[in-house]
């Protein structure tokens, strides 16, 4: 049990909860377990009168009454203190589990962008849902049954060795064939729900992929290819739930046969014992009660070993993801002031996950307030530059100022907050447009809204929709068209004010004369930010206070478009067939 250590937590956070659950379990099952005595008494009062030892009749009646009344007290009381303590604790198992959900979610929020190139989607649902849900039995159901398994066999035992100490260890000798069982089949079981897991994240993970992809897997006619994929995913995973619940099937069984054992043993020997005069009639009743009442605690043993088990298997996935350290890491609690000026001095980013080398030896500098145009083939290093200005990335060589302060050396969430990102592959969420634009600053007005869709030329498409901005876009906005989606992207960006306005070949899927109302716009709002624009076409950028040219991580041309579109180069080839194109 080292993985669910990590845990262990939990126990000292819920500890009146549990120690109330726990106080509460005992008295319930002490309370039960009196029962039998009451049921021997009957028996014996009337074993008695049945041999004359006593004569009246109503004494008799009187016992049987007295203890009739006392056994269903003590059951009523017994049920409403187990509901009791079922609330105390398998409620706390729920608390654990929203507390342990959070835990994981904010640790996924720390990671760096490296570890999500690492990880699939499906494996990071899974660990946060299926798996949090294994370890929320084992602070439920596991506790609760293992203590009252502890405290029924301790209470039981006791009651037993006071009535015969014979008849006890007689009625125990199937206790060493459980205790080797348990200890086999519980490294079993844990074995086989790790694989169990490891292949239910499989089985998520093509099911996302399946439900991200189908427009191409319908494009491309491939459904049938789909299904068989997953079918075959499926029943991988199948046949490894069929091989961990045949294991647990197993023990059950065994259980009931060995309590079915000892009762015969309490049956044979505690006659013997009955007809030598050691116990009466009542004390043979009392031990089958006995034995019957730890039918469920010892035979519950195998199904809380699993649970244990497969906890343990589970929390030691989700460790993985815990022990991870974020490569970005804030290295200051203090808000740092953020300005437009970026520099970059000999910069070179080799990514370790393909190791490409994507900058090689970058110097540039940007004031605050201009504004910087990126040009370049696929693969030039475009996106790089952002991402490092974002810090979703660490420089591998050279540093990186925004002013004239080390990029690692500033807050990072102050950073990233006063960055507008507009991705080239825009992503919207499942929500209304008007959410989706407040993403870029929750507190803005309706007025702020319609103010940043206007800038963005969205404006006039949102107020054609049946539903206005309260449009409900589907997965990824998938309702809306390429050019919507960036538009809506520019709004988000544009609503949050920043200080540095990064525009990542965002206007590739609007057509140019729609690209030169934004542009237009953009303009005249960005006066005092520095904006970097990132583009294939010279005319999102021919506007801009500085160009550099990529090509292969490298730094080909610099200058502004007067200059550039004079001298022989990719960027005086480029602009004059676009020029051509357009004509």
């Amino acid at each position: 049990m080292k993985a669910l250590k990590q845990v262990n937590k939990y126990f000292t956070k819920y500890k009146y909860r549990y120690g109330i659950g726990v106080v509460i379990l005992i008295i319930s099952n002490t309370l039960k377990l009196q029962i039998p005595d009451l049921i021997k008494n009957s028996i014996n009062v009337s074993d008695e009168f049945v041999k004359g030892l006593i004569t009246d009749k109503s004494i008799v009646t009187s016992e049987l009454l007295l203890n009739i009344l006392l056994i269903i007290a003590a059951a009523i009381i017994s049920g409403v203190l187990t509901y009791i303590t079922r609330q105390k604790i398998i409620v706390t198992s729920r608390l654990v589990e929203f507390d342990l959900k959070n835990e994981i979610y904010q640790q996924y929020q720390k990671l760096s962008l490296n570890f999500y190139k690492k990880n699939r989607t499906g494996d990071l649902m899974n660990r946060i849902s299926e798996d949090v849900s294994k370890v929320r039995m084992y602070f439920g159901p596991a506790v609760m049954y293992s203590l009252n398994t502890l405290v029924s066999i301790v209470v039981t035992l006791i009651l037993m060795i006071r009535t015969d100490i014979t008849l006890t260890l007689y009625t125990l000798l199937p206790l060493p064939i459980l205790s080797v069982m348990i200890y086999y089949l519980s490294r079993l079981i844990h074995k086989k729900t790790t694989i169990v897991q490891q292949y239910l994240s499989k089985l998520t993970t093509a099911a996302q992929e399946t439900f991200s992809g189908v427009r191409i897997i319908k494009s491309y006619a491939i459904e049938p290819d789909t299904i068989k994929l997953f079918e075959e995913v499926s029943e991988n995973s199948k046949q490894k739930n069929i091989e961990l619940y045949k294991v647990q099937a197993f023990f059950f069984p065994v259980m009931i046969l060995l309590i079915g054992i000892s009762n015969l043993v309490v049956i044979y020997v505690g006659g013997l014992r009955y007809i030598d005069g050691f116990i009466t009639l009542g004390d043979i009743a009392k031990f089958i009660l006995y034995v019957n009442i730890l039918t469920w605690p010892v035979a519950v043993l195998g199904w809380m070993t699993s649970i244990v088990q497969q906890a343990e298997a589970s929390q030691n996935r989700i460790n993985e993801f815990l022990k991870e350290d974020p490569e970005i890491k804030n290295n200051t609690k203090s808000k740092t002031i953020i300005s437009g000026d970026i520099n970059f001095q000999n910069v070179s980013l080799t990514y370790d996950d393909t190791n490409i080398t994507a900058l090689k030896n970058i110097s540039f500098e940007l004031k605050q307030g201009k504004t910087l145009a990126i040009l370049g083939m696929t693969g030039a290093g475009k996106s790089t530059i952002i991402n490092l200005i974002a810090r979703l990335y660490d420089t591998s060589e050279g540093s990186i100022t925004i002013g004239n302060q080390n990029i690692t050396k500033l807050n990072l969430d102050n950073l990233r907050q006063s960055i507008g990102f507009v991705p080239q592959d825009a992503f919207l969420f499942s929500d209304t447009l008007e959410n989706n634009i407040l993403f870029g600053d929750e507190n803005a007005t309706s007025e702020m809204v319609i103010q940043a869709a206007k800038d963005a030329y969205i404006d006039h498409n949102i107020s054609e929709f049946k539903e206005g901005y309260q449009t409900f876009v589907g997965e990824r906005g998938v309702t809306l068209s390429g050019g919507q989606k960036q538009r809506v992207s520019i709004a988000r960006a544009l609503i949050k004010n920043p200080e540095i306005l990064i525009l990542d070949d965002c206007l590739s899927a609007v057509d140019t004369e729609t690209e030169e109302i934004i542009l237009k716009n953009l303009e005249r709002v960005n006066k005092n930010r520095t904006t970097i624009i990132v583009s294939h076409r010279v005319s999102s950028i021919k506007h801009a206070d500085s160009i550099i040219i990529l090509d292969k991580g490298k730094i080909i041309q610099e200058g502004t478009h007067a200059q550039l579109s004079k001298i022989k180069g990719f960027y005086k080839d480029l602009y004059e067939q676009q020029l051509l194109e357009e004509s």
